[in-house]
């Protein structure tokens, strides 16, 4: 028996899931979510085969929840917005249904499903040139523990490198997201952040200095007193920036 969870805000429509999922001896439905944040702990908890995801919801949307899954489960999304179908497929979703769809359709990506567990495929990170939900450029979504934090990008003051993963510098305190520099190049404002060194990228807003410490070396001092470290190449892009 293959385990199942079903994450949509929409009482009516996990209620079709669950009863097109009916014809499916072989697959049992362990749970049943509201929204992103339910889904996490649900998937941390009972490590499902297969979910049922919608895309928008409250808080934080379906592709959000995904980065924060350690787990690597099938995903079926379930919308009714069809403009993230590219997106969907590039996260390596099995497949996308849209609202309203019929059993034979739901049938049809289930089979999909198992017969993508005969292949190893991981999950691929989310293109940066897709079409993102409203607002999704303005927070980075952050798991600690059990718990998940939302960062609005204005409250960044830098992102640095940290091996696979990055740490994402507040005034309060640093957080570690797996993620990649140029994940983070490509998809933030490039009014408000540039990259000015290969482990670095940083808020031009919280820019206070650019100075000179070493021989044809720069750095910048940000508002919080951090010094930044500014490569060779991205000294003159920074400078132009700023209109020096």
């Amino acid at each position: 028996m293959k385990k199942v969870i079903i994450i949509d805000d929409e009482p009516l429509a996990r209620s079709i899931i669950k009863s097109y999922l009916s014809k499916h001896k072989d697959l049992e439905i362990i749970e049943e979510c509201n929204n992103g944040f339910e889904g996490i702990k649900s998937i941390d908890k009972n490590k499902p085969d297969l979910i049922f995801l919608d895309i928008q919801m409250p808080k934080i949307n379906g592709f959000e929840m995904l980065e924060l899954i350690d787990q690597n489960p099938g995903v079926i999304f379930t919308t009714a917005f069809d403009e993230y179908a590219i997106k969907a497929f590039e996260t390596s979703a099995i497949d996308y249904l849209l609202k309203p769809f019929t059993q034979e359709r739901f049938d049809k990506a289930v089979q999909k499903w198992i017969f993508s567990r005969t292949s190893s495929a991981d999950k691929e990170v989310i293109a940066n040139t897709s079409k993102k939900q409203p607002d999704e450029d303005l927070r980075i979504v952050v798991k600690e523990g059990t718990d998940i934090k939302i960062i609005p990008t204005d409250s960044v003051l830098y992102i640095e490198a940290y091996d696979d993963y990055v740490k994402i510098h507040t005034n309060q305190k640093y957080y570690v997201k797996k993620k990649t520099m140029i994940y983070y190049e490509k998809t933030l404002n490039t009014k408000d952040f540039l990259r000015i060194h290969r482990s670095y990228i940083i808020n031009i807003n919280e820019l206070t200095r650019i100075e000179s410490y070493e021989k044809n070396s720069y750095r910048a001092t940000l508002k919080n007193g951090a010094k930044i470290p500014i490569s060779r190449s991205s000294y003159s892009g920074l400078k132009e920036i700023l209109g020096l």
